[in-house]
């Protein structure tokens, strides 16, 4: 290898170590951000859990047939959603 080959082969390979140390720079950020987003998510679920329970507690009956009606909902759209892939075939 003559000297202006290994001088740009030096070169690239501290691009390379640069643009690398960036890269792993942005996905430690990227996932501490994900972290916090994940633990935000976590304390929202637990407020909307609570709150679900207490009005489950106080109102037994209606729950029940919410729960009925979605689950009713869910039942209708899968069924639907098979229908239709079996067409396909």
């Amino acid at each position: 290898m003559n000297k202006t080959t290994k001088k740009k082969v030096a070169q690239a390979k501290r691009k390379v170590k640069k643009v690398a140390a960036g890269a792993e720079k942005n996905v430690k950020k990227t996932m501490e951000q994900a972290q916090r987003e994940v633990a935000k998510v976590k304390k929202e679920m637990d407020k909307s859990i609570k709150k679900v329970e207490s009005f489950v507690k106080k109102h037994p009956e209606r729950a029940a047939l919410i729960s009925a009606g979605i689950g009713a909902a869910l039942g209708a759209s899968i069924a639907l959603f098979m229908k239709a892939k079996k067409k396909k075939k």
